[in-house]
């Protein structure tokens, strides 16, 4: 059987995910762009289509289990899953964390990536070459103050990717795991603070060059790309000026 070139990328309206869907498309994969905002997204497709590559665009939202099973009923086998849905909302102390923020980011780092993997393992495993990438965060593997309901999901979102490699290995299919650290994106910051500009901008204040949306995906593109007997178990992406989540180099 002929490898699938289907390729599904979540959270494909904007940042990480819209970086990826084009630049697997300009890999030769037929990308599938799914996100909850129906608009950002067929824009996305057209765009793609008019480079002369192949995309199609489906509204999910992947915390509806309901709506992720019906979407998996459309295909009976892909090459490759990017988990890429999530985000982060709030950087307050533990002490005075609000609950619906911890919930919201569980739900969509963690619940999500299951909803989806799940949903489409049966395709991934039947395409005799299958791939799953999980976009999760340096979050994932290391604390830092203000983080911690964002810094749980994104622990949960890399057990996960690690789990499911122990339980799957020996079927055709890979699992990556991505984790990016400074990212700036168009939203990110700015959704994690309410719409809150000048905190958002803080976050990068001082940092010559934090990684783009294209850089991580170019990263994935890498992994998703090697030879079907090369496993990208993990990997952590940082700016140069970036040592650690605590530790950034800021020209102040």
């Amino acid at each position: 059987m002929a490898p699938s070139r289907i390729a599904i990328v979540t959270g494909a309206s904007s940042g990480i995910g819209e970086a990826t869907a084009r630049q697997l498309a300009a890999s030769g994969y037929r990308v599938v762009l799914t996100a909850r905002r129906k608009d950002r997204i067929e824009a996305l497709a057209e765009e793609i289509i008019a480079a002369g590559h192949q995309a199609a665009a489906y509204a999910l939202d992947v915390t509806d289990r309901a709506a992720v099973d019906e979407f998996a009923t459309a295909f009976k086998t892909i090459g490759v899953l990017v988990n890429n849905a999530g985000g982060a909302l709030g950087a307050d102390p533990v002490a005075t964390g609000d609950p619906a923020d911890w919930r919201q980011m569980y739900e969509t780092n963690v619940i999500g990536t299951l909803n989806v993997t799940q949903a489409l393992l049966p395709a991934l495993t039947a395409s005799g070459d299958g791939t799953v990438v999980v976009v999760s965060s340096t979050a994932g593997h290391g604390t830092y103050e203000g983080g911690a309901g964002y810094v749980a999901a994104k622990h949960g979102t890399h057990v996960l990717a690690e789990t499911l490699r122990l339980e799957i290995v020996g079927t055709p299919v890979r699992v990556i795991e991505i984790a990016p650290g400074m990212v700036k994106t168009d939203e990110f910051a700015l959704t994690r603070f309410g719409g809150d500009q000048d905190k958002a901008e803080k976050v990068y204040q001082g940092v010559a060059e934090p990684l783009t949306a294209d850089d991580v995906a170019d990263t994935i593109n890498w992994a998703v790309t090697r030879p079907s007997h090369v496993n990208i178990d993990l990997m952590v992406i940082r700016p140069r000026a970036q040592a650690s989540n605590t530790k950034v180099h800021r020209e102040l």
